[in-house]
């Protein structure tokens, strides 16, 4: 039964993709229906495959000359994450993009984006992963430059241009691995080279893909592309760029590779500083932004090295508090960007010195925003405090000290960081007359809400078991189960 409803992870968005401009030209209201009508489709099969495994094969062809779709543990807490906060997304924009000029386009692009990030998650060969990843890559560059004004054609050419990079260094490192292996599927993959001396052209490999994967995750010095690309795009694009793209083109796919495929620990070694790194370069930029956007674009880059410490230590606490902090991460970041996208559409600036008082004037937002802005700081009940007391455990029991040092240090930093935004944004004296500030629309309230209680109901998953939390539990053993765990 599983293995029949993998495909349709696929096949749903790029039919609605292709489906949207055909019939919302006559009928513009269309777009947001199928839009809407796929995602909750995509939200509930996640549901339902959630914590299953299968596998498909496209055609009934066996490897390697067919096509394999595989769901694991990993695989499907990504679906989860990927289809739940794609339609709080999707909601979200039903009434913001109206500030635009065709939402038909916009839902087409949106429904391309989510098409690629489940294949990437999906696929079990990396032709098709790269495939998938530049599916979504081409529909995210289109989509930061939505709008078209100037800052946000700039960004988008930014991102356009060192995502080729990254790709290009990605389609190599995939043509050095053929050429040494004769496969690339990652399960033959993974054995050739579990039997093969490592020569220079695999080693070659392994570093151009680690190098186009992190720059695709953002990780300093990978990351100039993030901090224009996010502020610049539409808010409900800016969330799934820092809540799913970088974290599913990037990190996913790094950690599927080094963990089940390379099973190279001196590169986890890199990664780990690589995360350090991101944590404390991150955060020192970010505390002097006064965009909203801006700023929540730079703790995108702290956070993901919160995941790449995680990862990098190697240890099974490690990944476990790595996973938890993706997932984590993807629904308070997101939520942070729809926040900054309701505080534009209603005031029509993102700029903190001149807002202040919305708390009052914009409750949902107010309150919605102060939960996740506690929850990217760590501040318990909420579920970042979790994954992040999870990570700088692990670096304590791996004898991590300065790597804890620095985790500790940066989740302070991050709570001083946003009580300037709520400070100034929220609850300091209004600088704007409450008849300027248009009403938040329902459609968009809800979708902040919706993200809000996940970041409460989120904590509850440790009870399940502090070293394998529900959901996150059964991701982490794919991991550590190291090369074997795709054969």
């Amino acid at each position: 039964m599983i293995d029949n409803l993998i495909p349709l992870f696929i096949g749903l968005p790029m039919a609605g993709a292709f489906i949207i401009p055909v019939i919302a030209k006559k009928w513009r209201w269309t777009a947001d229906a199928t839009a809407l009508i796929v995602m909750f489709a995509l939200a509930a099969l996640s549901v339902a495959v959630s914590g299953g495994t299968g596998l498909y094969k496209m055609g009934s062809w066996d490897f390697p000359l067919g096509i394999e779709l595989r769901l694991d543990g990993l695989s499907s807490m990504m679906l989860l994450a990927i289809n739940i906060i794609g339609l709080c997304m999707a909601l979200f924009s039903v009434p913001y993009m109206r500030m635009y000029s065709s939402r038909m386009r916009f839902f087409a692009l949106f429904l391309l984006l989510v098409t690629g990030v489940n294949g990437v998650v999906l696929t079990g060969d990396l032709f098709n992963l790269y495939i998938f990843m530049e599916i979504a890559s081409i529909a995210s560059y289109a989509l930061v430059g939505f709008g078209c004004e100037s800052d946000e054609l700039e960004a988008s050419f930014k991102y356009l241009v060192l995502g080729s990079v990254a790709s290009a260094f990605i389609f190599l490192g995939i043509a050095l691995l053929y050429m040494s292996t004769g496969v690339l599927n990652l399960a033959q993959l993974s054995e050739r080279l579990a039997s093969l001396h490592w020569n220079a052209p695999v080693y070659l490999a392994a570093i151009l893909l680690f190098c186009g994967f992190g720059l695709k995750a953002a990780f300093i010095p990978f990351h100039a592309w993030l901090p224009d690309a996010h502020p610049s795009a539409p808010a409900p694009v800016s969330a799934m760029l820092s809540g799913i793209v970088i974290k599913v083109l990037g990190i996913y796919v790094l950690a599927r590779l080094l963990f089940n495929v390379f099973g190279n620990h001196d590169l986890l070694i890199v990664l780990q500083w690589l995360g350090a790194a991101s944590m404390l370069g991150g955060v020192l930029l970010a505390i002097g932004q006064w965009d909203m956007k801006r700023l929540f674009a730079y703790h995108s880059i702290s956070q993901v090295g919160y995941i790449a410490l995680g990862l990098g230590l190697g240890t099974p606490l490690g990944i476990v508090g790595a996973l938890y902090h993706l997932v984590n991460h993807s629904v308070f970041k997101s939520l942070l960007f729809l926040n900054a996208g309701s505080v534009e559409y209603s005031t029509g600036t993102r700029d903190l010195k001149k807002l202040g008082g919305l708390s009052r004037t914009m409750p949902v937002t107010g309150a919605t925003s102060l939960v996740a802005s506690l929850s990217i700081a760590g501040v318990p009940p909420f579920n970042g405090f979790f994954s992040k007391l999870i990570i700088i455990i692990a670096c304590v029991l791996n004898g991590s000290y300065l790597f804890a040092a620095v985790a500790a240090f940066v989740s302070l930093m991050t709570l001083a960081s946003f009580l300037k935004v709520q400070k100034y944004g929220f609850f300091e004296h209004a600088r704007m007359a409450a008849d300027q500030i248009k009403r938040t629309p329902a459609l968009m309230g809800a979708a902040m809400i919706i993200l809000a209680l996940l970041c409460v109901g989120m904590s509850f998953l440790v009870i399940s078991g502090f070293s394998s939390p529900l959901i996150i539990g059964p991701a982490a053993d794919v991991l550590t189960g190291g090369t074997t765990a795709l054969r």
